[in-house]
């Protein structure tokens, strides 16, 4: 940690964790015996992934895609490119996408198009954090761990520049310093 960074613990490890066995609760009995496939969104949605998918018991396959929507700057610029695209067959399957954090829409609203062109059977989305306020594209999500309006977020995959990913909980960063383009609101 920057020794000027100030964390703010908003969900606690025990917290994140038993909303996200609901979740898969509620996921397991909406797909009861029929065939999923988890697409985790690199990187920030790989811890909350790996957990969900462990209270998930509908038969399961799980994918990774990669999406570059800020670049270089911490503010989405509504430009979309896959890095890393999914290896599974999706045709006929059921889809739910995993994202760690939906604020503006872009990157959602792109991927369901591009997995939609694979012929799925169905396309949903569950994130960790929705931010309906941030949103500038309309995009709907089928399963949402907690709703946050505001404030940088760092924690459980959740990153300020590659660091605080590994931290247990969600907490709201106050950065010590403010790289170019910075607004702690931004994510």
């Amino acid at each position: 940690m920057n020794k000027t960074d100030q964390l703010k613990e908003l969900l606690s490890p025990e917290t994140i964790e038993a909303r996200t066995r609901e979740l898969g609760q509620q996921i397991s009995r909406d797909y009861e015996n029929r065939p999923l496939v988890l697409i985790g969104i690199l990187k920030g949605a790989f811890i909350f992934m790996a957990d969900l998918a462990r209270y998930i018991v509908s038969p399961l396959q799980i994918d990774f895609v990669r999406l570059i929507s800020y670049g270089s700057r911490m503010e989405s610029s509504g430009q979309v490119s896959i890095t890393k695209d999914i290896e599974l067959d999706i045709m006929g399957k059921h889809i739910i996408v995993v994202e760690d954090i939906v604020d503006t829409g872009y990157t959602l609203k792109y991927l369901k198009e591009v997995l939609t062109l694979h012929e799925p059977a169905s396309v949903r989305i569950c994130c960790l954090i929705d931010k309906k306020e941030r949103r500038a594209v309309p995009v709907d999500v089928d399963y949402v761990g907690f709703d946050i309006a505001r404030g940088f977020l760092v924690g459980y995959g959740l990153d300020f520049d590659e660091r605080y990913r590994n931290l247990p909980g969600i907490y709201h960063l106050t950065p010590g310093y403010e790289p170019q383009g910075f607004a702690p609101s931004d994510r």
